[in-house]
């Protein structure tokens, strides 16, 4: 399955990486296929300090938390991104929250589901017909029904 992540998640991620949303990525990269926008990397690295600040990490630790989280996410190029699903993306955010246009743009590019931690998104979508969303709770779920699948142990 094909999990599109947003910012909110991958910056909880790094800030957490040993919390369920950043063991998801880690964990959850033997089952499903995270991806996001080229941009998002660019934009981490931008609030770098803010990271630090928030988090108490010296540079080595957000050093190995960014790349921990960042190496199991495939960043895409936002170039790639047909005009269609750009276009449809736009219409389906307008009023929502036009932030988040490329990583519904991409949701829709590569047939994926959309993982946010962002109700108003989610709602404001659902009501326009859009289920192409999951939550955390709902990826969790999926998570340990693919460990018990595959008859991992779960701690």
């Amino acid at each position: 399955m094909k999990i599109i992540v947003d910012s909110n998640i991958v910056f909880s991620a790094i800030l957490n990486s040993q919390g369920k949303i950043g063991q998801l990525i880690i964990n959850g990269s033997k089952h499903f296929k995270f991806f996001t926008v080229g941009l998002l990397k660019e934009e981490i690295l931008e609030h770098k300090n803010k990271i630090l600040s928030i988090s108490g990490f010296t540079l080595q630790q957000f050093e190995k938390s960014f790349l921990t989280i960042t190496n199991r996410i495939k960043f895409v190029d936002e170039i790639l991104i047909s005009d269609k699903d750009l276009k449809k993306a736009v219409a389906l955010v307008v009023g929502i929250d036009e932030n988040d246009t490329l990583f519904v743009a991409l949701t829709n590019h590569l047939n994926a589901k959309l993982w946010t931690g962002d109700k108003k998104l989610i709602s404001g979508l659902q009501k326009k017909g859009y289920t192409r969303t999951i939550s955390t709770n709902e990826l969790y779920d999926l998570f340990i029904e693919k460990q018990l699948i595959h008859g991992k142990k779960i701690k």
